[in-house]
């Protein structure tokens, strides 16, 4: 388990006019090992953009990503990374994307099958191993595509909006079966969303960002036990709290 700081982090990108504007302005906070953090906030406040940096996939143009203390410079195993469309290679059955990290960190075949094969199991998909993305549900993709970021054995979990294309009934599936594979494996999880009832129902934290740049603008700390009733007034009055930082 790995603590993440973000520290005083700026981003800039320039624009299709050769302007530069910061995409992220000054932004910090830290996440506890196997703490299960949120962030939420409208369209272009840089949410997608903070788990890029967190990956080591950018680099802040001022500030600093530390995993346990240590800065982060590029990618590594100790970070893994699930995407709203999954990222399946559409032409690799569900094993095969498993082990496909694995394989290319140069872990031997019967080790990477042995451990795709505990992440089938984990994701509750045993008998689908050989099937195609395509053979596969909305649902049954996305548990295929956590079970990838997973294979390198991660500390850190980054998830940017991994149910938004979901059903709703799939979505609030996914979501326990998210919260049970966090509490068998004890990652440290950063999740990005915009659905507040899914970061309430998921979160130790909420973090609240704002536009025009992304900045942090407000924290929730999330004080009801789990397994949550969305339906109780106190999971109401987060919701009505989030909504409003937000709006």
């Amino acid at each position: 388990m790995r603590t993440v700081e973000v520290r005083n982090v700026t981003k800039d990108f320039e624009n299709g006019r050769g302007e530069h504007g910061p995409a992220l302005e000054n932004v910090a906070f830290s996440v506890a090992p196997n703490e299960f953090v949120s962030i939420v906030g409208r369209s272009g406040c840089g949410k997608s953009t903070l788990l890029n940096l967190i990956m080591g996939l950018i680099a802040p143009t001022s500030g600093a990503i530390l995993i346990d203390g240590k800065p982060v410079t590029g990618p590594g195993t100790d970070r893994g990374m699930v995407f709203q469309q999954g990222g399946l290679f559409p032409w690799l059955t569900a094993i095969r994307n498993i082990e496909f990290g694995p394989k290319n960190a140069g872990v031997g075949p019967v080790e990477r099958r042995r451990l795709a094969e505990s992440l089938i199991e984990l994701v509750h998909l045993g008998g689908y191993e050989d099937k195609y993305p395509r053979e596969l549900s909305g649902g049954m993709q996305q548990r295929i595509a956590i079970a990838p970021a997973l294979a390198t054995q991660p500390d850190i979990l980054l998830m940017d909006e991994p149910f938004g294309a979901l059903d709703q009934l799939t979505r609030e599936s996914m979501q326990r079966e998210l919260l049970r594979i966090w509490d068998t494996r004890k990652s440290t999880v950063v999740f990005v969303t915009h659905g507040i009832m899914e970061a309430v129902f998921l979160s130790d934290r909420v973090l609240v960002f704002g536009i025009h740049p992304g900045h942090l603008k407000q924290e929730f700390v999330i004080d009801l036990p789990r397994p949550r009733q969305p339906s109780s007034p106190r999971f109401m009055q987060y919701y009505d709290e989030i909504y409003e930082a937000i709006h």
